[in-house]
C-alpha cells in the first residue's frame, strides 16, 4: 500500500514538475520551433516514465510475498489493494498522454495586458494607410513643401552677414581681461541641410567661446561615471581651470618675475596681479559654468554690440524671445522679417562636439535638465556632414531629403490641429540617418520617393512602438566611418533619445496619438495641399462623394472639423508665401 501511494505521488510530481503549462494557461506568443522543443522534450519524458513504471514494476513484484509469485491464492486484502493501485497508475498514465497530445491555444487578444496595449504589433498603425501616387507625392512637394534655393541663399547671407558684424563688435566692446573670447560662427541644423519646411526661415547659428587667459575649460561628460542615472546621459559639465591648476598655463602664473620683467604673453596683466578671479563670468559659480549666467553675459554682450552699429543698417534687430537671449528677429522696411538663433557653444576637447545650452529650433528637448550647470550635447556639425557626404554618393536628384521634408511638414500641420507632442523634428531626421545608413544608396532614387517615404514611416511607427530612438552617433560605431570621432562617443553606450516617453506616459501617448493621427490625415492633406487654391468646397465635395461611398472616404467624417482649419491655414500660408516673394523682388 505505501509502496503504491509513493507510485502515485511521484508519477504525478513528475508530470507537475516537467509539464507545469498543463495546469496553466498557455503562453499567448508561441512559435513553431518552441512547440517542436517541446513535443521533442514530452517524448524524452514519456521514455523516463516508461522506464520509471518498469522499475515501479520491479518493486512491487518483490514487495509482495513469494507465495504470490508462485501461483498461491492471495488473501481477500492484498488482491483489492493491487488491483485499485493498478487501476490509480494506469488513470495517470492517461492522463498524462492526454496531456501530451494537448497543443497550445492560438494566441488571443483578450490575454493582452494593459502594458502590452501600449506595444502592439509593430507596423498595425500603417494598415489601411495608402499613400498618393509618386507623381502626386511630387507635385504636391513642389506646390507646398519645397523652399525656393534662391530664399534659402538670400536668407543665410543676410542672416550670416549681421552675425558676423555682430560679433566683430562684440569682441570691441567686451573687456579682454574679463570676459569671453568669441570665434567665427558655424552654420547648423534644417536650414544648412537643405530640409527646412517651416515658416519663416530660421538659422540655426553656435559660436564657440573660451575663457580669457590663462584660464582655459575643462568638460567632463555627466553620464560616463557610476551613480548617473539614464536621464542625465547626454549632458556636461565645464570646469573652468585656474591658472595655478592648468600645468600647461604660462610659466609667469608658477614663477615669481622681477619689478623690471614682463611677460611678453600677457602683459602687465599676469595671472598674479589678479587677485580673486572676482568679476569673472563664473566667479559666482565657480568651479563649473552655469547656463543661465553665460546667456545673461551673451545677451548683454549682444545689445552694446547692436548699439555700435546699429547705425550701419536700415532694419531693427530684437530678441524674439525672452526665455531665449539668443533668439534674434529682422524687420525689414518692406515688413519681411527673418529669425536667428545664435547661441554661445563650448567646444569638446578638439572635436565637432559642442555643449550647448539651449537646444537649436529642429530639437526642443522633451525634458530640459533642471541643473544649471549640466549642458546638453550636440552633433549638429557631424549630422550635416554626414548628409553632405550621402549627397555625393546617392543617386541624382535622389529623394531622402524629400521623404523627411514631407513627413515633417505633414507632423508640423497635424501638431498645429492637436497641439505640441512629444516628436520633434530631431526625431524625424535621425530616423531618416538610421534608413540612410542601412539601405542602399540606389534605393534612393526619385522614382521610389513613395517607397522610402513608405519605409520612413514603418520606421518611426517602430521605434515609437519600442520606446526607443538610438542617437545615430553616441554608440553607433558604424556611423561615421571616415570621420574622427572622438572614442568616448563612438564606443559609448546606445543613447535612446526617446527617454522622456518612457519616463512620462501622458507625454508618450500624445506623440503616439498625433503620429496615429497623422497618419490618418496624411493621404487627404496631401491632396488638398496640392491643389492650386484650397478651399472648403473641395472638403465640401470630398464629403459629399465619402457620403454616397462611405467605403471609399471613411475618414473625412471624422476628421472633417480638422481638415478644414488645416486647408484655412494653407491658404494664408500660401498667401504670405506670395506676399513674401514679392517683397523680395521689389528688394
Amino acid at each position: 500500500m505505501p509502496v503504491g501511494i509513493f507510485a502515485v505521488c511521484l508519477l504525478v510530481a513528475a508530470a507537475v514538475i516537467d509539464r507545469p503549462f498543463t495546469f496553466q494557461k498557455a503562453s499567448r506568443s508561441v512559435e513553431q520551433e518552441r512547440e517542436r522543443e517541446a513535443l521533442s522534450r514530452m517524448k524524452e519524458r514519456e521514455e523516463r516514465l516508461r522506464g520509471e513504471m518498469l522499475r515501479l514494476e520491479k518493486e512491487f513484484a518483490e514487495a509482495f510475498p513469494a507465495g504470490l509469485r508462485a501461483g498461491e491464492e492471495p488473501t481477500g486484502e492484498t488482491v483489492p489493494g493491487w488491483n485499485l493501485w493498478s487501476a490509480l497508475s494506469v488513470a495517470a498514465f492517461l492522463l498524462l498522454e492526454i496531456w501530451r497530445q494537448d497543443v497550445d491555444p492560438p494566441p488571443s487578444l483578450q490575454e493582452l495586458n494593459g502594458e502590452d496595449e501600449d506595444s502592439a504589433a509593430i507596423g498595425n498603425s500603417l494598415r489601411g494607410v495608402a499613400l498618393p501616387g509618386v507623381r502626386a507625392l511630387a507635385r504636391f512637394y513642389e506646390k507646398c513643401v519645397r523652399v525656393p534655393g534662391n530664399e534659402l541663399s538670400r536668407t543665410q547671407e543676410l542672416v550670416e552677414g549681421c552675425a558676423d558684424d555682430l560679433l566683430e563688435a562684440l569682441r570691441s566692446v567686451c573687456d579682454r581681461d574679463l570676459d569671453m573670447e568669441v570665434e567665427e560662427c558655424i552654420g547648423i541644423g534644417s536650414l544648412y541641410e537643405n530640409w527646412r519646411v517651416g515658416k519663416p526661415l530660421v538659422c540655426d547659428l553656435i559660436v564657440p567661446f573660451t575663457p580669457p587667459e590663462p584660464y582655459c575649460f575643462r568638460v567632463e561628460l555627466v553620464g560616463t561615471g557610476q551613480g548617473v542615472t539614464p536621464g542625465e546621459r547626454g549632458y556636461g559639465r565645464i570646469h573652468v581651470a585656474s591658472p595655478h591648476q592648468n600645468s600647461s598655463a604660462c610659466l609667469c602664473g608658477r614663477t615669481h618675475l622681477g619689478e623690471d620683467m614682463l611677460c611678453l604673453v600677457h602683459g602687465e596683466h599676469s595671472p598674479g596681479s589678479r587677485p580673486d578671479g572676482s568679476g569673472l563670468l563664473w566667479s559666482a559659480t565657480a568651479p563649473y559654468l552655469a547656463k543661465g549666467q553665460v546667456m545673461r553675459w551673451f545677451q548683454t554682450a549682444l545689445t552694446k554690440a547692436w548699439a555700435k552699429i546699429s547705425h550701419k543698417y536700415d532694419f531693427e534687430l530684437c530678441f524674439r524671445e525672452l526665455d531665449r537671449p539668443g533668439a534674434l528677429k529682422i524687420r525689414l522696411r518692406s515688413g519681411k522679417t527673418l529669425f536667428f538663433n545664435i547661441s554661445p557653444v563650448v567646444q569638446f576637447e578638439s572635436s565637432d562636439v559642442y555643449f550647448m545650452p539651449i537646444f537649436t529650433s529642429d530639437a526642443e528637448p522633451g525634458n530640459v535638465q533642471s541643473n544649471d550647470t549640466f549642458w546638453p550635447l550636440t552633433f549638429a556639425v557631424y549630422e550635416k556632414r554626414f548628409l553632405k557626404s550621402m549627397a555625393k554618393k546617392l543617386p541624382e536628384n535622389s529623394c531622402h531629403l524629400v521623404c523627411l521634408q514631407i513627413v515633417s511638414f505633414l507632423h508640423q500641420k497635424q501638431c498645429s490641429l492637436t497641439g505640441p507632442s512629444g516628436l520633434t523634428q530631431y526625431h524625424l531626421k535621425t530616423a531618416l540617418l538610421h534608413l540612410l545608413a542601412s539601405r542602399p544608396l540606389a534605393d534612393w532614387h526619385q522614382a521610389c520617393i513613395q517607397l522610402r517615404l513608405q519605409d520612413l514611416l514603418r520606421y518611426l511607427d517602430k521605434v515609437l512602438q519600442e520606446k526607443r530612438l538610438n542617437h545615430f552617433i553616441v554608440g553607433n560605431a558604424s556611423a561615421l566611418p571616415d570621420v574622427d570621432i572622438p572614442a568616448v562617443f563612438r564606443l559609448a553606450e546606445p543613447l535612446n533619445l526617446f527617454r522622456a516617453l518612457v519616463t512620462h506616459h501622458v507625454l508618450y501617448q500624445r506623440a503616439r496619438g498625433t503620429f496615429e493621427e497623422m497618419l490618418k490625415n496624411a493621404a487627404v492633406l496631401i491632396q488638398e495641399y496640392s491643389l492650386e487654391c484650397p478651399t472648403q468646397d473641395g472638403v465640401r465635395g470630398m464629403q459629399e462623394a465619402g457620403a454616397a461611398e462611405p467605403s471609399k472616404a471613411p475618414r473625412l467624417d471624422v476628421h472633417t472639423d480638422r481638415l478644414q482649419r488645416t486647408i484655412r491655414g494653407a491658404a494664408a500660408a500660401q498667401t504670405e508665401r506670395w506676399g513674401n516673394l514679392q517683397g523680395c523682388a521689389k528688394q
